[in-house]
């Protein structure tokens, strides 16, 4: 058996990275995104993608993405491997410059089917065989304008923050005392500073309006949170969900989130995802109570 070559994509090989045959089983194909590259209409770039070839045919294949004005990927989000080419996926993954998070879609409940336990591990693996690290894994969740409307609890009162640094403090505050795996290392790499302003980053990054962000505050006037109301690059979502320490325990986190919701559908959203780490427990379960069923897990691995 011959080495694989490995390369990265010119502009016109866009059919060769799609003739590896994929099942369909995870990834983002379960969504329902093909691969394409932007000059085809897709969110992929020639540039982002690397194939393994083993005698010119296709054994493993990633594409890295980012938003359109984005210089460098952020994520990689499609990587697989053909029958036992796991070796060669995982040095697909070495030898490309890039060094992102890896999120791969699955469906809920994915461990209870073998084949998709198996679709799962093979990637996983594979990553993990390049050097990458389990991080969390994530329920994501998706609201649809035929399930009910969540009603206001009328507890709080929310207002629109147009001070950044007003906004990045009560971030500050909020991580103090995260459970969120993410906010936990860039606490862990750089402290409080640094993952306050990752969420403040992505809120940027967001197409949709600033004026959007609302704290809330309680009947005596206290701070309570933050809530994001977004777009991302896939339609609207829950941006961010904030309580800070010295209001938890009094189910705050379901009024945020119900406001969010509510101010979404004012602004015309008929779908809105969400998501939370599987280990926030207080979280994933004001989720539920608000009507989100679960819609797909993702396993982020660094």
């Amino acid at each position: 058996m011959t080495d694989p070559v490995f390369r990265q994509l010119t502009g016109s090989e866009a059919p060769l990275f799609r003739s590896l045959p994929d099942p369909g089983l995870v990834g983002r194909a379960i969504t329902g995104v093909e691969y394409r590259t932007v000059a085809e209409g897709g969110d992929y770039r020639p540039e982002w993608s690397w194939v393994a070839l083993r005698d010119g045919t296709v054994v493993a294949r990633a594409a890295w993405w980012g938003g359109p004005d984005d210089r460098e990927p952020l994520l990689l989000n499609w990587f697989d491997v053909a029958p036992g080419e796991e070796a060669a996926g995982a040095e697909l993954l070495r030898r490309a410059p890039w060094n992102v998070e890896y999120e791969l879609i699955a469906p809920a409940g994915w461990r209870e089917d073998p084949a998709l336990r198996s679709a799962v591990e093979s990637r996983t693996g594979a990553a993990q065989a390049a050097g990458m690290k389990p991080l969390v894994e994530r329920f994501h969740y998706r609201w649809t304008a035929d399930l009910e409307l969540p009603a206001r609890p009328g507890r709080l009162e929310f207002r629109p923050e147009p001070d950044d640094d007003v906004i990045f403090d009560v971030l500050r505050r909020v991580h103090s005392a995260t459970l969120d795996a993410h906010a936990l290392r860039a606490i862990e790499k750089s402290g409080l500073d640094l993952a306050a302003q990752e969420e403040l980053d992505f809120f940027r990054w967001c197409p949709s309006p600033r004026e959007w962000w609302q704290l809330a505050y309680d009947r005596a006037g206290e701070l309570v949170g933050i809530h994001v109301p977004a777009h991302n690059m896939s339609g609207p979502c829950v941006g961010y969900i904030g309580v800070v320490p010295e209001q938890r325990g009094r189910g705050y986190a379901y009024d945020l989130l119900v406001e969010c919701t509510n101010v979404l559908v004012e602004y015309g959203a008929t779908v809105i995802a969400g998501a939370t780490d599987q280990g926030n427990f207080p979280m994933a379960a004001q989720f539920a109570r608000a009507g989100y069923p679960v819609a797909q897990e993702r396993i982020n691995l660094v």
